[in-house]
């Protein structure tokens, strides 16, 4: 798989984390890993997807029964 990088503002429309917590989570070295460049700031689709799936809460389904 070929890596693709997003920005901040993408990585806040997909998870919809609102764009200052990327940035505290940043200045505080939590949240999702990071590439910055310059003055650039990349995320991994890698590590946003990885990240939002290592907060998944598992529900139990209940069974829907037709009458």
């Amino acid at each position: 798989m070929e890596a693709r990088y997003l920005t901040e503002v993408q990585v806040a429309e997909i998870t919809g984390r609102a764009l200052s917590t990327l940035r505290n989570e940043r200045f505080s070295r939590c949240g999702i890993p990071y590439i910055k460049i310059g003055r650039s700031v990349r995320y991994s689709l890698q590590d946003v997807v990885q990240f939002m799936e290592s907060h998944k809460i598992a529900t139990t389904i209940n069974e829907i029964h037709n009458p």
